[in-house]
């Protein structure tokens, strides 16, 4: 990568918005950042603060002016800003919307009027509550009713790929990619990544850790760098163009197993507490049953593959976690 390549990334102060931000400045790139740090973290970009290479700009993806401003100042647009957490979806349905849709819009309209390559994030929320496992990109989508705000960021995030392509279809080099469960260090109980973060943060606190349901749910989770690795791949790979890749592992873990696995790496002496959906989500949440990706098309487009075992991932996280969760450290 050139250093006189120009890179915006939308939500760079997130999670896996940060990580990519790092991995582009490594690579030579000029990265623009805009985020309105709702979700983001100055803290995020603290490794990247000062860099000559970098430009961090507070505004919104809704700023549509402010958009077009600065995807025509790119050559590529990683777009991954998006209202995150399904329990802040849920809690403010129509903010969520509004952003993950109307701010995707203009993000693809100023790709398509300035011919920059642009690369979506979204998600196997798309899935919904599918049980064709594992999902394949070109699987059917099952939903809840629509008065189930947890289906509305699967809803918004499908639009965001309806539009891509849509776009695509009159031009426009876009690829779309969809995460599964990413992880890592940087992970917030408030945002992306929060089951594990929640357990951390719950076993550093020496609170019980809160397992919704029967914790029979699984989940495949997919090491930051990997993730980061693969939107990179789609987002440079000319056989990209034009569709959407799965990017996640294949190691299905329960909920109940992970856990189990945090606790004895943080506190071994923290309780494990089952609690109803209804203690924490508004009444009429609903969850999927398993979430796994099918990585085919990923292997023979991209030449992707997931590297970092979850064990080795899980260790670095709460390593991480171990050294920045705030609270009274617990003592074994």
């Amino acid at each position: 990568m050139s250093d006189a390549e120009r890179i915006l990334v939308t939500g760079g102060a997130g999670f896996i918005g940060s990580h990519l931000v790092d991995r582009l400045l490594a690579a030579g790139a000029r990265v623009t950042v805009l985020d309105n740090f709702s979700t983001g973290r100055d803290a995020n970009l603290a490794g990247a603060a000062g860099h000559d290479r970098l430009s961090i700009v507070r505004g919104s993806v809704l700023d549509a002016e402010l958009v077009d401003r600065l995807v025509a100042d790119s050559s590529t647009t990683y777009h991954l800003a998006a209202a995150v957490g399904v329990r802040h979806i849920v809690a403010d349905p129509l903010a969520s919307m509004l952003t993950n849709v109307r701010g995707t819009e203009n993000a693809l309209a100023s790709a398509h009027r300035h011919k920059v390559r642009m690369l979506i994030a979204s998600t196997s929320e798309v899935y919904g509550r599918s049980d064709q496992v594992p999902f394949r990109e070109d699987g059917e989508r099952v939903l809840g009713p629509t008065w189930v705000h947890r289906w509305s960021y699967s809803t918004g995030k499908a639009m965001d790929e309806h539009l891509a392509f849509a776009y695509a279809d009159m031009g426009l080099r876009v690829s779309v990619v969809r995460y599964f469960n990413s992880y890592g260090p940087r992970i917030d109980e408030s945002g992306y990544g929060s089951v594990i973060a929640r357990f951390a943060g719950q076993a550093l606190r020496g609170e019980p850790l809160t397992v919704h349901g029967d914790g029979a749910q699984t989940r495949c989770f997919t090491f930051v760098s990997d993730t980061v690795h693969g939107t990179m791949l789609a987002a440079t790979r000319d056989a990209a163009v034009g569709t959407v890749v799965n990017i996640g592992g294949q190691h299905e873990v329960s909920i109940l197993t992970l856990a189990e696995m945090v606790r004895t790496t943080l506190n071994p002496r923290a309780e494990i507490q089952m609690v109803p959906y209804e203690s924490y989500y508004p009444k009429g949440f609903e969850d999927t049953r398993r979430r796994v990706p099918d990585v085919t098309r990923a292997r023979a487009v991209l030449g992707f593959e997931a590297t970092v075992t979850f064990e080795d991932g899980l260790r670095q996280t709460l390593d991480w976690c171990r050294r920045n969760y705030a609270g009274k450290p617990v003592m074994h």
